[in-house]
């Protein structure tokens, strides 16, 4: 796993990285629950398949999305790349 460099957050604008640099995270409102959690599903399928699951919640039309890699204590480059790949499902 590769660290995560400065470029890497920049060119993820729509993402906050927490204040001990150990997780991003992403708030993203839906028209409605339906919405909401077709969206879920889509990042699910997502992260089954790059096999680096999220933190998450999901409250009506509001999801919550939290990335590290428990693993290696912190952000690696899994955490990027299914960050940019949940962004890519995005309108």
């Amino acid at each position: 796993m590769a660290k995560v460099t400065e470029a890497d957050l920049a060119s993820l604008p729509n993402w906050t990285i927490d204040a001990a640099g150990k997780s991003i995270h992403r708030e993203l409102k839906f028209a409605d629950f339906s919405e909401a959690w077709g969206f879920m599903n889509r990042v699910a399928l997502l992260a089954e398949s790059q096999s680096h699951h999220p933190d998450w919640s999901n409250v009506w039309n509001t999801v919550r999305i939290t990335l590290s890699t428990h693993d290696a204590g912190g952000l690696t480059d899994k955490d990027i790349t299914l960050a940019r790949a949940i962004d890519a499902l995005l309108p």
